[in-house]
């Protein structure tokens, strides 16, 4: 319980709030079997769910289906309401303290464990069950599950690949680049009129620079996290992927993008204004909606490695999740809700929302027709398959020994990024910022995790 001393600036009191709120036998806990019910046996009361989903076509589906559920149910009220991911991770930590948290909501990955360690959701074994078990991958639930308890149901999954200008490349008859050096090399010549090669994020509100650095670990078989879960940004393949970045940010990337956010980022690949980007599928519908005359342009690959012909180590995957909160009055109005989210026509109008953005997170989806012959899904096969087999090989940020506290404050703490922000502004030596970060992680973890 002693990791929300960390989170909040207000720590004690969102503790002891939220200890109270626990014991709060008015609150319905896990295992409930049902929601109240009006006295014709209809599901009656009003829940709240937060969601990231920030775009139109995703948040219309979403909404539209609170609305039919609202017919159905008519004693049922939902309210909807929508955050950004990084405004949703401030809301929900904060909100703790005075009880202001939905009854259900999305989540990253990475959260989801931090959510659990303050015993924050309640398990959804019994959904899970109910929409069949045997349809999520394995990896996926377990990525909300501890003590045989599952926390949360992914409801889509992607995963981190390179975007590339198919024009830029012929025109300036240069291929692909498979490794970091030829990437360096095709990006640097790509950085004129206009262009940049590749813009590098080091913004302190986003977790974009402990991506990048990732990206270049994983790809050398490596992790930022060790197997006794310390940090680890000192070892010779970090400082290598750190002092690459520094080396792109200098000479292929905007000088403003030392403060850019994961939107701010994007942004400039949906402009083409980039050549070279790392996002999942959700690149193609910025593209169209910012430049449609570049749609045909782009297309997916897998991310460098340091050797052409070294394994492929897996990079970074998310299985994008639900969860019920604790605190819900009315539990199974929200699993009911959720279950609906995956009636197939419903869930292909969902995922069609952000075509290759979001990839069916249950089998039997991927191969129906309904599916299958989305426009921008044909038009993007490739970019779609190269999406499926990352899928397949990678896992969250500092998941490689499994689900952990540590992951999820590697990426939420925002240090990797300062540490980035202080070799770039004041020139301080790799190493140094390094030990000062590892060092400060190491310490969070620490305090963490203590009995």
């Amino acid at each position: 319980m002693r990791f929300r001393k960390i989170i909040t600036a207000a720590a004690s009191v969102v503790l002891a709030a939220f200890m109270l709120s626990a014991c709060d036998d008015n609150k319905t806990a896990a295992g409930d079997s049902a929601a109240p019910m009006a006295n014709n046996g209809e599901l009656n009361g009003n829940i709240t769910v937060w969601h990231s989903f920030t775009q139109g076509p995703r948040l219309e589906v979403i909404q539209a289906a609170a609305n039919e559920f609202m017919q159905q149910h008519p004693q049922v009220k939902i309210k909807i309401e929508t955050f950004s991911w990084n405004d949703f991770y401030t809301k929900w930590t904060t909100g703790l303290a005075s009880g202001n948290v939905p009854d259900m909501s999305t989540a990253l990955p990475n959260q989801v464990v931090e959510m659990i360690n303050v015993g924050a959701l309640q398990p959804v074994n019994d959904l899970i069950d109910t929409i069949g078990r045997d349809k999520f991958s394995a990896a996926a639930i377990n990525e909300g599950t501890l003590e045989n308890h599952n926390y949360s149901i992914p409801l889509y999954s992607h995963a981190q690949v390179m975007w590339i200008r198919k024009d830029l490349l012929e025109q300036n008859n240069l291929q692909v680049p498979q490794t970091w050096d030829e990437l360096y090399q095709t990006a640097k010549a790509l950085t004129k009129d206009g262009v940049y090669g590749l813009s590098v994020p080091m913004g302190t509100n986003d977790f974009i620079a402990t991506r990048f650095l990732n990206f270049y670990v994983k790809s050398g078989g490596g992790s930022l996290l060790t197997p006794d879960l310390k940090v680890d940004l000192t070892s010779p393949l970090a400082q290598d992927g750190i002092k690459y970045w520094v080396k792109m940010y200098q000479e292929t990337s905007p000088k403003d993008s030392i403060n850019y956010n994961v939107l701010q980022q994007a942004t400039l690949y949906y402009q083409g204004r980039t050549a070279f980007d790392f996002n999942s599928g959700f690149q193609i519908g910025g593209v169209q909606a910012n430049s449609p005359q570049l749609l045909g342009e782009i297309d997916a690959y897998p991310i460098p490695k340091i050797n052409a012909d070294d394994p492929d180590y897996g990079i970074e995957t998310s299985n994008i999740p639900l969860v019920v909160w604790k605190n819900s009055k009315y539990p199974e109005i929200s699993k009911a809700f959720i279950e609906t989210l995956y009636q197939k026509d419903r869930y292909i109008q969902f995922l069609s929302s952000v075509p290759v953005g979001m990839l069916p997170a249950i089998s039997g989806i991927s191969d129906d027709p309904a599916y299958k012959e989305n426009p921008m899904i044909k038009q993007f096969a490739h970019a779609e398959k190269v999406i499926e087999s990352a899928v397949q090989t990678g896992t969250a940020i500092g998941y490689e020994h499994g689900p952990t506290i540590q992951g999820g404050l590697l990426t939420n703490q925002h240090i990797i990024e300062a540490m980035f922000q202080e070799i770039v502004t004041h020139g301080t030596d790799p190493m140094t910022a390094a030990q000062k970060a590892e060092k400060q992680l190491n310490d969070l973890f620490e305090t963490v995790t203590a009995q």
